[in-house]
């Protein structure tokens, strides 16, 4: 390795979710929720990027690239409809698109669960009822039986701290709910849909590596602010992190960080660059989180990268905002930590979840009309760094 180069072996990537790009999900909570009155959705999903018949059209992005790996969702809704009736044709998809990644050289990284869940499971009490992770694990048993020679790593949940915070705290996810005092119930159900899972994926498709991806953020307590900041982060990272022991690896997934004073949260610095979402364009990030997941899982379970991005219009801003993340990450390697590879979010500008479509992350511009998909110069970027395995200069 040279200062600027990553371990042999190391796992470039691109990500995206089913319900962000695939379009025509109506069968989810999540497109109820963008159709219901007073829930702050900006714009429905509608088609998104239409990735569900132009598929083959993303890995050839993906294989452009240079890329190793591409991190994608499969739809829990198409493929279980109704409770414990499974759709062969939904399963047989996602099949083509495992199989299509492997003939352009390109390991499938599945997510069994991205924000979204069947109707039918969110009438049954969602992720609030203890029955759902028994129906979880069933779910996730026939996903890994049908796709388990195809895909060649599984991530259980996606951001279940996310979906319980702000589905049960701030109520801007579905179910829509403000109240905190049900948030760590809902956690409960996660871990243990996540264990269950894993047990699952494990005994369907032995030999691929499983584990769960987490939304981390760098936290950081100001003029007697660790109370405050030690008790966000425990309830939003660590009961989580606690659950990973015996996993393959854990997905840190990082994009800011937030700063806690003596009263509890802080606004952002001033002098420091705020992003369309609203929050800091913090690139250290990354570093900061991967350490933390590293020093809490004591160093048993690998780390792997599975998002970290940028919402902005200024593609320059997005390479910038990588090279310093992907810098960073350099040190944490350095230091010994055991880094399996990194995960650009996303693959394509599509549906933001409550901010609809005017956040980009992507490396690739879709027009919301006719579907073309146009890299950008970040892109090209990226993919230099993949092929040379190193971190090279901005150009």
């Amino acid at each position: 390795m040279t200062a600027s180069s990553f371990p042999d072996g190391f796992r470039w990537a691109t990500a995206t979710a089913a319900h962000q790009i695939e379009g025509g999900n109506w069968n989810s909570d999540w497109w109820r929720w963008e159709h219901t009155l007073g829930s702050g959705v900006a714009e429905p999903s509608g088609d998104a990027c239409d990735s569900w018949h132009r598929w083959e059209d993303d890995a050839d992005l993906v294989g452009e690239m240079g890329l190793g790996s591409y991190r994608f969702s499969v739809e829990w809704a198409r493929i279980e409809p109704e409770m414990g009736h499974f759709s062969i044709a939904a399963l047989d998809h996602y099949r083509r698109v495992c199989e299509g990644l492997r003939r352009r050289g390109i390991e499938p990284v599945v997510t069994l669960h991205h924000f979204t869940s069947p109707r039918w499971l969110a009438d049954r009490g969602g992720w609030e009822h203890p029955e759902t992770a028994d129906r979880f694990a069933r779910y996730a048993e026939r996903v890994a039986a049908h796709l388990g020679d195809v895909m060649g790593r599984a991530c259980t949940i996606n951001e279940p701290n996310i979906v319980a915070s702000i589905g049960w705290g701030y109520g801007a996810f579905p179910p829509g709910v403000h109240d905190w005092e049900r948030v760590p119930a809902v956690q409960e159900v996660f871990v243990d849909a996540h264990r269950k899972g894993v047990e699952a994926i494990r005994a369907a498709a032995p030999g691929v590596p499983v584990g769960l991806t987490l939304s981390m953020t760098d936290y950081q307590a100001v003029d007697g602010g660790e109370e405050k900041m030690t008790h966000r982060r425990t309830a939003m990272e660590d009961v989580y992190l606690a659950a990973t022991a015996g996993d393959d690896f854990v997905g840190v997934q990082t994009y800011t960080r937030e700063r806690f004073g003596p009263q509890g949260r802080l606004p952002n610095e001033d002098g420091v660059t705020v992003l369309p979402m609203g929050y800091e364009l913090w690139p250290d990030a990354l570093e900061a989180t991967v350490r933390r997941a590293w020093e809490v899982t004591g160093g048993e379970v690998p780390i792997l990268v599975t998002e970290n991005g940028i919402g902005t219009d200024d593609d320059r801003q997005r390479i910038e905002f990588l090279h310093g993340s992907l810098a960073g990450l350099l040190r944490a390697i350095d230091d010994g930590i055991e880094v399996l590879g990194y995960t650009c979010w996303s693959l394509l500008d599509n549906f933001e979840w409550a901010y609809g479509y005017r956040p980009h992350f992507g490396l690739v511009e879709v027009d919301r009309t006719t579907f073309q998909r146009t890299p950008k110069p970040s892109a090209r970027w990226f993919g230099e760094v993949a092929r040379a395995n190193a971190l090279v200069d901005i150009p």
